[in-house]
């Protein structure tokens, strides 16, 4: 599987784009700030929303890719500035979500209300987006419009509103996870020198798939 087909699978399970993928195919940094406010708390709150998302098994899971600290770069080089206030601002929104329903912090629950947090959470973050793409319609064919009039060097990118913070943060896990050594080499089946293509390759079931 490469990063593009994969980008591709994220955007079918999230319902969406994935935020910065572009971006990250190009290895650019581009982010809007070069700190957009990360502290070690963050980082450790987001590897437990990761490991939640991608627990371990008979596999590691989110947590020993460092999805946290993916996920502070990939905010940090290639989010605009509306998409890392964003994001930022869901790590707060998450944590009262969480003592709303559990009455304590995210860290301080079990996996069973983690997981339950965070279903709900993916509930909310589809209603949402589908308003958000709904509204943003027709300011993207208005932008379009005006575009079309112009010379290529004056026409203006459109930017959409931000994903829900939850489908930033969902898409960043699978994303972070699966091109991690710690993904592709123990999650995945992975071949570092290639050998013949062979596409009659009976499949077992229950074999894992291909890494890159």
């Amino acid at each position: 599987m490469n990063r593009r087909d994969l980008l591709k699978q994220i955007a079918l399970l999230t319902g969406g784009a994935v935020v910065g993928g572009e971006l990250f195919l190009a290895g650019c940094k581009t982010g809007a700030k070069a700190d957009a406010g990360f502290t070690a708390a963050n980082i450790a709150l987001l590897d437990e929303i990761g490991e939640t998302i991608i627990p371990a098994t008979t596999t590691p899971g989110a947590k020993a890719a460092k999805i946290g600290e993916f996920m502070k770069v990939m905010v940090t080089d290639c989010y605009t500035e509306k998409q890392q206030q964003a994001f930022m601002s869901g790590i707060n929104e998450l944590e009262d979500a969480c003592k709303k329903l559990n009455s304590k912090s995210f860290m301080d629950c079990s996996a069973e209300q983690r997981a339950a947090l965070l279903l709900s959470l993916e509930k909310e973050a589809k209603a949402f987006n589908q308003k958000r793409n709904e509204e943003d319609k027709p300011k993207k064919e208005a932008n379009d419009k005006a575009n079309s009039t112009l010379a290529w060097k004056d026409q203006k990118a459109f930017e959409g509103s931000p994903s829900h913070y939850y489908t930033m943060m969902k898409q960043l896990t699978l994303l972070g996870f699966f091109t991690s050594k710690t993904g592709m080499t123990e999650t995945l089946r992975h071949v570092a020198v290639p050998t013949k293509y062979d596409g009659n390759v009976p499949y077992v079931k229950g074999e894992k798939a291909w890494a890159e």
